[in-house]
């Protein structure tokens, strides 16, 4: 399969370039049920987009109404430059995985393939070589003959794939693609999948419950709650600079503390918490007296027996509560003087010459991080 032009990383930052989706005060409802509240979103030609969100947030409606399964009960949605108002979903320069992969269990892998390009009356030969190649960019150039059922979970994923991408759509939707696949292969896969997005420059649009894999495959992140959404943005800003305690405690784990600001400088505030004076070295838009939050992730806390060299703001001590193993890293529960369990994460990077070396249970510890590692949130 030939791929598309070469595209920028980032068109979004690009002013002049065309959005390839777009997703104008669109608003779905079913009966007295608000699914899709009033959203706006762009998505540019090549991106890897992801609509992160829990049950009920209203991510899958939006996939099915960019598919033309559902219709939106107002507002519009354009794709590459064309009202899909109208058109209905087999006329639509798309198609859709569906989380189940609906593969035919009595075809083989080469004839489910084939299906779409046979409905669509492509002549024999085209059709022998386009899944040849299909087969071979996916992996499965040696199975095309078996049926679904002598097919792994990652394999019948990658006809599914195939099955989806051999029609060349402008546009693939993907459900909960990797749903299905244990955690290990699921994680194999994600790779596999974005290096078959990257080699046929289809725009995806991928729907997902799972933090990890939006923050894995995507080029860009919408994550969304009560049929809106809460940000949009790559991983590296949702994670990092979360805007709301929502996002915060949605992506990975996050330490959220309440305070009031009792310093508003143009580059750096002061907050009084239960913690103790929490120092951020950049400004944010508030005043001395305002209610806030401070969320910090808990790999950025560093963790101690010893006591900090001189006492200052971003410290406290506390107790051992719990510790969970993980392998690669150990996660502490530490409670405090004032009874609030914080979280904190460190890398076992080196093997321990014994159990006395290691934090354990009920052991007095210090905790402190840096300056720019706590983010501050107004909502």
């Amino acid at each position: 399969m030939t791929g598309q032009p070469a595209i920028s990383d980032t068109p979004w930052l690009d002013q002049d370039a065309e959005p390839f989706i777009k997703i104008r005060s669109v608003t779905k409802k079913f009966g007295n049920v608000t699914a899709v509240n009033n959203v706006d979103l762009d998505i540019y030609q090549g991106e890897l987009f992801c609509l992160l969100g829990g049950s009920g947030c209203g991510k899958t409606t939006l996939l099915r109404m960019l598919s033309g399964f559902e219709v939106p009960t107002s507002g519009t949605i354009t794709i590459d430059g064309s009202d899909m108002s109208s058109v209905p979903p087999y006329e639509r320069p798309t198609n859709m995985m569906f989380q189940s992969y609906a593969l035919f269990p009595h075809m083989t892998v080469e004839k489910n393939v084939a299906y779409g390009l046979k409905q669509d009356k492509v002549p024999s030969g085209e059709i022998v070589d386009r899944v040849d190649e299909i087969l071979r960019l996916v992996e499965l150039q040696d199975f095309k003959k078996r049926k679904p059922h002598q097919l792994s979970g990652g394999q019948r994923q990658r006809v599914a794939l195939a099955r989806a991408l051999i029609k060349q759509p402008k546009l693939l939707l993907l459900d909960e693609p990797l749903a299905a696949l244990d955690k290990k292969l699921r994680e194999q896969t994600q790779f596999e999948l974005m290096n078959i997005q990257e080699q046929v420059g289809i725009t995806f649009v991928v729907v997902t419950h799972d933090q990890e894999e939006a923050m894995t495959l995507s080029s860009r992140i919408a994550v969304m709650d009560q049929g809106q959404f809460m940000q949009i943005g790559t991983p590296t800003e949702i994670y990092e600079f979360p805007e709301t305690r929502f996002v915060a405690d949605f992506i990975g784990s996050a330490n959220i503390i309440e305070g009031r600001i009792i310093e508003d400088g143009s580059d750096h505030v002061r907050v009084k918490t239960d913690l103790g004076e929490i120092y951020i070295d950049h400004g944010q838009s508030t005043k001395e007296g305002d209610r806030v939050w401070i969320a910090i992730r808990p790999e950025k806390i560093h963790l101690s027996k010893e006591p900090p060299a001189e006492p200052g703001p971003n410290q406290a001590v506390g107790q051992v509560d719990d510790i969970g193993y993980l392998g690669d890293t150990s996660i502490y529960k530490i409670l405090l003087e004032g009874g609030r369990i914080v979280d904190v994460t460190a890398p076992n990077q080196i093997r321990p010459k014994s159990r006395t070396h290691r934090i354990t249970w009920e052991e007095e510890v210090y905790l402190h991080w840096e300056a720019s590692s706590a983010v501050l949130l107004t909502k």
